[in-house]
């Protein structure tokens, strides 16, 4: 081997900066182990939420020690939060915290850029364009272009009814087409998107999380936003959900509409069908008197009173509370009921009972009270433009302070001059009325203060109300960021509690080392000293992936440990085919070093194409993948990186150093000398065989495919699931039946994940709705039926957060239906991308399209049953076999594996083809998979062995991806000496009989 010095010197750099780059991820986890066990013991076990306690004294350590000198390397001095930068990312399965992909409202940006227009044709074509977006992969913009085009008749988009308006005024006139107005609305559609972007990205900069990852998704819309280590996931969804639309709003006082409401009322009992409601309080009062006699009986008193007749009052029933005097809310509702009180309150003949002075009131709640369940409704001077006199737009900074009274969490702003003299004139009307001023965050009042000192000079005001300090933090927080351009809904979600981040690195580790030793054991075992050099150059390779990763700024997730372990597995494949290359040339009689030289180089071919295929479908999930799919296919493409350069050239520099030493290297044990020597498999005679038997496997995938089907996810089909651990077993049958009842979800599923008393819990129940108060509503569902199998514990319990939570929900995703069918389609583009890639590279290496159509077919036999077996099982198998993008992972990976198999024998085959022009094609076939049959099975075996260890003692979540690939390896080992091959082979034959028919 050539420039021995230049590589060694890579070697030692490669290592030394591995090394360099994990050193700060060792020290950051020492760090925070320091945090955690300063905060216990200040913190016991008996005092009230001490887990949150503990969290905020972690936390505050941490912030105190953010700009000290924490470690030195050398001369070299580094802060906490240096250090925290550099360590290695852990994802969200390893780590927790919340995944989410926000759509931002593009039809609300149309309506905004169209003044709110009326305009039946433009509010048609919006709503047309939603309809298309459910089975489209256009954007919304490009879907509202056709809609409108298809109904638009003479109108135009210049028009000044749509898009000629006074805020375009300069970019659009009257003259322009169609097609130049949509050119300048797309320009306008995207800078909206951008700055949406830009104030997300600055929340989340002030939201204080490790590591967090922002990026655009496309032209779509869509915003991808992960947040490793969030705790409070309600706190981070509100934040990045609020589209911090800051209005300030004169407020009527509460006991003005008390008569109102009484109207209301009445008027709602004429027209509320209330027929249902009216049986429904009789049978409760039926039961009730039913039980009242019991009792009577028993106590000797048979009077009652069977005259009781149930009167619905449609608003009174619903109504938990009036306002003070003098104050600003009209009454108290529960929270559940808002949207049937607006309802109530907005139709026609109800607002048609207001008086000429208030017949543009606008009806808003306000914030939930604390620890209750209540909320205040609160009536505002409203205008015919619906207009707020001030906006937040004057809001020039924003931060939060201690009042001086009762030392309580407010936020304090600062306007700007224009913003200034609107607020004193406000604020001077409202002082001489003795009226109170509603802030109004969202369409949400936040407070509703009098003004009791007189008009308020110079813009200064601030935001009171029962905050705590996170609340006011980020309240501050969107409002110095700025306001969204359009509401931003979560469309697709995964939230991962710590404890279960936790069990999969603990998993993780675990299976990670027992593979790692296996694997090790292996190599010395059957190739003696020489696997000792592949092990020594294969923990080098181990080394410079998570070096790598760690100096990229990867995010490392359990999917990427999947990667990991799966890269020594089949890292060992390119030592494997060069120790089978050396062990054939001194089989021929060839001293060591000739054998080690020919060796090395007859391998470099075969260790390449294989590498390739591979390195082409890890391209390709790494390109169409998303999370956790793409953290996978990042190790899997820095694996085979760093496997072709210890293979290649540290193997090689140990094996020359200990035979340039006097070393004598068999590349073999007593045990295994003689292993697969001399073998003369007549593989093809056996063909018609394997195509039968293939053919059975096939038909019978093909059956349950059809019928069967697939147990496709949330991420194909949409939905919300829950992962819930529970303190003692528990039926699945049993809990579907139960979340299946009309007054939880009416349909939902219960599967068992691992051990018994952990389920996955799926439902389309509102799938949907977006928004916090949907999610909490149906958490609320879920804890409430489930709450005889919780042993008491409580709401607050069930979803906590906490790093030692044993049970309760452990983790919950949510994708849209929308969402689920590009999923579907990416990752149906995904598979199909690699085996064009695939079909290309191999009909350029070999020169033939007869190679390329064996390999592909191959793929696909592996494919369809893979896919068989996970339909015929997935009823049965004590672990969850769902469709989802892990699963489409596992696919590509089979695609690569089988491909990197196939490849290796069709080199081979290329080679005994240009060495023995005088053998008969179909010998020499079969002399080149009978020559490479050891290699084969054993890089099956080692990479087989690594999978079980995965499979086995890796966490409960991977088990299903772990499946896949196991009897991906199996079918594909297979394939490529029965399927692959016999078919390029009859292909060739098939094409060399037409010939010799025609001459």
């Amino acid at each position: 081997m050539q420039n021995k010095g230049l590589v060694k010197l890579f070697a030692v750099l490669f290592g030394l900066v591995s090394i360099y780059q994990l050193s700060f991820t060792f020290k950051a986890k020492q760090i925070e182990s320091t945090a955690e066990e300063i905060a216990i013991s200040k913190i016991a076990d008996t005092e009230e939420d001490f887990r949150v306690k503990r969290s905020q004294e972690e936390a505050n350590y941490l912030e105190s020690i953010a700009t000290d000198t924490v470690f030195n390397i050398g001369i070299a001095q580094f802060t906490y939060n240096e250090v925290k930068q550099k360590a290695m990312n852990l994802g969200l399965d390893l780590k927790g915290g919340i995944n989410v992909t926000l759509q931002i409202s593009v039809k609300d940006i149309l309506k905004g850029l169209a003044n709110n227009t009326k305009d039946p044709i433009f509010n048609k074509a919006l709503d047309d364009a939603s309809e298309l977006q459910k089975n489209s992969q256009n954007t919304y913009l490009e879907d509202f272009f056709i809609s409108f085009d298809a109904i638009k008749g003479d109108a135009k988009l210049a028009s000044p009814d749509i898009f000629y308006t006074k805020a375009l005024d300069g970019e659009i006139n009257g003259n322009m087409s169609d097609e130049e107005v949509e050119k300048i609305i797309s320009t306008k559609i995207d800078e909206s998107i951008v700055s949406a972007f830009e104030v997300l990205r600055k929340r989340i900069d002030e939201f204080g999380v490790t590591s967090p990852n922002i990026q655009r998704l496309g032209t779509s819309g869509r915003i991808l936003v992960e947040l490793p280590g969030v705790k409070d996931v309600e706190r981070a969804t509100t934040l990045l959900q609020s589209t911090a639309q800051l209005q300030f709003w004169d407020a009527y006082k509460g006991e003005q509409f008390f008569p109102f409401l009484s109207q209301a009322n009445e008027t709602l009992k004429k027209i509320v069908d209330t027929k249902k409601e009216v049986e429904k309080d009789k049978e409760s009062q039926d039961e009730e008197d039913a039980t009242d006699s019991e009792i009577d009986d028993l106590l000797g008193d048979a009077e009652t009173d069977s005259t009781t007749v149930a009167t619905v009052n449609p608003i009174f029933d619903l109504l938990r509370g009036q306002g003070y005097p003098g104050g600003p809310i009209i009454a108290k509702f529960e929270i559940k009921d808002k949207a049937t009180v607006l309802d109530y309150l907005n139709r026609p003949e109800v607002r048609s009972l207001l008086s000429a002075e208030q017949r543009y009131a606008k009806f808003v709640f306000g914030k939930p009270e604390k620890d209750s369940e209540l909320v205040d409704l609160y009536a505002l001077v409203g205008n015919r433009e619906n207009l707020p006199p001030l906006s937040g737009a004057v809001v020039t900074d924003a931060s939060n302070e201690f009042s001086p009274v009762g030392n309580k969490s407010e936020v304090s702003m600062q306007m700007n001059a224009k913003g200034a003299k609107i607020w004193e004139e406000m604020t001077g009307n409202a002082y001489n009325k003795g009226s109170q001023i509603a802030i109004v965050l969202d369409d949400v009042v936040y407070s509703a203060p009098g003004v009791t000192t007189g008009p308020i000079a110079g813009g200064r005001s601030s935001i009171s109300g029962d905050f705590s300090l996170n609340e006011a933090i980020d309240l501050a927080n969107v409002l110095r960021a700025g306001k969204l351009p359009a509401s931003a809904d979560i469309i697709q979600s995964e939230v991962v509690g710590p404890s279960l981040g936790q069990e999969a690195i603990d998993s993780g580790k675990m299976s990670f080392m027992i593979a790692l030793a296996l694997v090790l054991i292996w190599m010395i075992f059957y190739y003696g000293k020489a696997g000792g050099f592949s092990d020594i150059a294969m923990v080098l390779n181990i080394l410079l992936i998570f070096g790598i990763l760690s100096g990229l700024g990867a995010v490392l997730t359990l999917p990427g440990i999947a990667g990991i372990v799966l890269t020594i597995g089949m890292s060992v494949d390119a030592n494997v085919l060069i120790f089978e290359r050396i062990r054939e040339e001194l089989a021929k009689g060839k001293g060591q070093k000739e054998a080690i030289e020919d060796g090395f180089s007859n391998a470099l071919s075969s260790i390449l194409d294989a590498n390739i295929t591979t390195g082409l479908t890890a391209l390709i999930l790494f390109i169409f993948g998303t999370g956790p799919i793409k953290g996978f296919a990042t190790t899997l493409l820095i694996g085979i990186g760093t496997s072709l350069f210890t293979a290649i050239f540290i193997t090689r520099l140990l094996i020359d150093w200990y035979s340039n030493k006097g070393g004598v290297l068999n590349f073999s044990t007593p045990i295994t000398k003689n292993l697969f020597r001399n073998i003369n498999i007549e593989f093809l005679k056996k063909r018609k065989l394997a195509y039968i038997i293939s053919g059975v496997f096939i038909v019978l995938s093909l059956g349950s495919l059809f019928t069967n089907g697939l147990d496709q996810g949330v991420d194909f089909v949409g939905g919300r699931t829950y992962q819930v651990r529970f303190a003692q077993d528990v039926s699945a049958s049993e809990i579907s039946g139960v979340l299946s009842k009309p007054e939880v979800f009416s349909s939902a599923n219960a599967k068992t994940l691992g051990n018994a008393n952990q389920l996955k819990i799926t439902t389309k129940y509102k799938v949907n709705e977006t928004g916090g108060e949907v999610d909490e509503e149906i958490r609320k569902k879920l804890y409430t039926a489930l709450q005889p199998y919780l042993k008491g514990l409580t709401y607050e319990e069930f979803i906590s957060d906490a790093v030692t939570k044993t049970v309760g929900l452990l983790k919950s995703d949510k994708v849209s239906p929308t969402i689920a069918d590009d999923i579907k389609k990416s990752s149906f583009w995904a598979i199909l991308g690699s085996l064009i890639v695939v079909f290309l590279y191999i009909l350029i290496r070999f020169k033939r399209w007869q190679y390329s159509l064996g390999a592909v077919a191959a793929v696909f036999h592996d494919v369809l049953i893979v896919l068989g077996i996970f339909s015929l099982t997935y009823k049965f198998m004590p672990f969850t076999m769902e469709i989802d993008q892990a699963f489409i992972a596992a696919i590509l990976t089979v695609i690569g594996y089988s491909l990197n198999d196939t490849v290796v024998v069709f080199d081979r085959i290329r080679e005994f083809f240009n060495e023995h022009t005088n053998w008969n094609f179909e010998r020499v076939v079969n002399e080149s998979l009978s020559s490479t049959l050891s290699r084969t099975l054993n890089t099956s075996l080692t990479t087989l062995v690594v999978l079980l260890a995965i499979f086995i003692f890796g966490g409960d979540s991977i088990r299903g991806f772990m499946f896949a690939l196991i009897v991906g390896v199996v079918v594909g080992t297979y394939s490529s000496l029965f399927i692959a091959t016999p078919i390029m082979y009859d292909s060739v034959q098939k094409l060399e009989d037409k010939k010799n028919k025609k001459e």
